[in-house]
């Protein structure tokens, strides 16, 4: 492992060639590029602190952080917030020993309840995770007609299907798709008994990503009515499957798996290589069900939190439901309000 880096705290927004640094280097991961860092900042008033060792202007080490300040919930480091996984970007797979510690130290001086990472490759296997979750990553460097065989037969048929249905598919770039994938947003999260994110967050994803060539909205229409839509990212040679929602009113047409083939097309057209479905709870076994219809690899994903005050790392203790169920009983405005209001304090 090496030792005795230069590590320097930086925000990445700071650095107006911080995308073609990453990319430079070989780090092709969305969730460390500035658009990222600037939707998060924008929106919920996170402060970033990227721990960085640099070489001849190339990055040899990398760990996204983002310090998340709230009277409700205390203060912390997040590697990253809302991010389903933010592995540190390591040059020759020599990740620094003393890396954690110096993070450590620095969330003691800066007064951190806790630090959190998002990815497994930050410890040993002997270490329990705080959480831990299932990743699908779809290799997209084969032919369509290979990519279309790999899928469930149940999939196959359910593309067919919406097919059949009439059930028609855009992908685009505009506001206006972004506004239509809000509205049934808020229904979805509704139906998990969830409060949707705030309206400005998206308005953020749009102007800092979407916008600016870094993400796509891929929805599906029937009748005249846009019934579901999903927001894909990308950076590099890698895309992500980051939302989706819909209108379960119109599920038998099955809009969601034509949505998903399409995205899968466009992105293997463009000479994408790799397509990341996102994380996944491991008792969610509808989500889990779907994901693995489209002969994607499966692997675990762990999340560790430390006690900067106790110099321990904790264990999540059992979530209840009764939230839950009174959230999806909740009225949407209702819900909006409470997205707005209560965002900025998790992260």
């Amino acid at each position: 492992m090496a030792t005795d880096v230069n590590l320097e705290p930086v925000n990445p927004r700071d650095r107006s060639d911080w995308d073609a640094l990453l990319l430079k280097s070989g780090d092709q991961s969305f969730f460390h590029t500035s658009g990222w860092a600037e939707v998060l900042e924008k929106t919920y008033g996170f402060k970033p602190v990227y721990f960085v060792s640099s070489v001849e202007g190339r990055l040899i080490f990398l760990m996204p952080m983002m310090e998340v300040r709230s009277r409700l919930t205390g203060k912390r480091g997040v590697s990253l917030p809302f991010t389903d996984f933010c592995p540190p970007h390591v040059e020759g797979g020599a990740f620094p020993e003393d890396a954690i510690d110096r993070v450590i130290d620095y969330g003691l001086r800066a007064g951190w309840d806790y630090i959190e990472w998002r990815d497994s490759s930050y410890f040993d296997d002997s270490l329990p995770p705080y959480d831990t979750y299932f990743i699908h990553d779809l290799d997209l460097a084969r032919p369509e007609a290979e990519l279309f065989s790999l899928l469930k037969d149940a999939n196959q048929r359910n593309i067919k299907k919406a097919l059949r249905e009439g059930v028609s598919i855009s992908i685009d770039q505009s506001l206006a798709s972004v506004k239509a994938f809000y509205r049934l947003n808020c229904l979805t999260r509704k139906r998990h008994g969830l409060p949707p994110q705030p309206y400005s967050f998206f308005r953020q994803v749009f102007d800092g990503i979407v916008a600016k060539g870094g993400g796509i909205v891929v929805s599906a229409s029937h009748g005249g009515e846009t019934i579901a839509a999903s927001v894909f990212f990308h950076f590099g040679a890698e895309a992500l499957y980051k939302y989706g929602a819909s209108d379960l009113a119109h599920q038998s047409v099955r809009p969601n798996n034509l949505i998903m083939w399409e995205a899968i097309k466009w992105y293997r057209d463009r000479g994408f290589k790799n397509l990341n479905l996102g994380r996944t709870e491991i008792d969610n076994e509808g989500l889990l069900k779907y994901k693995r219809t489209w002969g994607a690899k499966e692997s675990v994903l762990k999340y560790y939190r430390y006690d900067v005050k106790k110099k321990a790392f904790l264990h999540r203790p059992p979530a209840g439901r009764l939230a839950t169920k009174i959230l999806s009983r909740t009225p949407v405005p209702v819900l909006r309000l409470f997205g707005r209001l209560f965002y900025k304090h998790a992260g």
